[in-house]
């Protein structure tokens, strides 16, 4: 199973300091029943994109509550065994947990597929949307439309080699 691991750019080169995404059990994203039955897709391309849009959003929340974190929203991509993923049944049809997953065990960096990373210029709108996302949260409209427009950026798509440089 292919899960989403949203960090910082802090998270990651603290990763990549000590070769592993987490001891578990983490928080991941994925391709659960939940999220199929809400993005109403058959297609896996699909799927796995709003998988890692989900993750690209708590990579989102991790930014507004460490402000001393680069604006650059990163999401790691690394395939687990099926039984390492699992849902939570009391939070399966929550619209604020679609696609989550807690990862059971460690998790070697090596064992990545890619990395996501905002381009620089996506930084000032991901700062806006960290800032607005507690106003989001309690139901501000305008804030919502700011949170949003982080969503505007695509995330980069990186070769696990070049953590490096990302994080250098």
């Amino acid at each position: 199973m292919r899960v989403y691991v949203p960090l910082t750019l802090p998270g990651l080169a603290e990763a990549y300091r000590t070769g592993a995404l987490g001891d578990g059990p983490f928080l991941a994203y994925a391709v659960t029943p939940a999220l199929r039955e809400w993005y109403l897709s058959d297609d896996i391309e699909e799927l796995e994109y709003a998988a890692l849009s989900r993750a690209a959003l708590a990579s989102l929340r991790l930014l507004a509550a460490d402000a001393g974190a680069p604006r650059r929203r990163v999401v790691v991509a690394v395939d687990v065994s099926d039984d390492a993923a699992s849902t939570d049944p009391d939070r399966g049809l929550d619209p604020a947990a679609l696609g989550e997953v807690r990862v059971a065990g460690a998790v070697r960096l090596a064992e990545a597929a890619a990395v996501h990373v905002d381009a620089a210029d996506a930084e000032a709108d991901v700062t806006a949307a960290a800032d607005a996302l507690p106003a989001a949260d309690g139901g501000d409209d305008d804030a919502r439309f700011t949170v949003d427009g982080a969503e505007d950026h695509e995330l980069l798509w990186y070769a696990t080699q070049e953590i490096p440089l990302l994080i250098g």
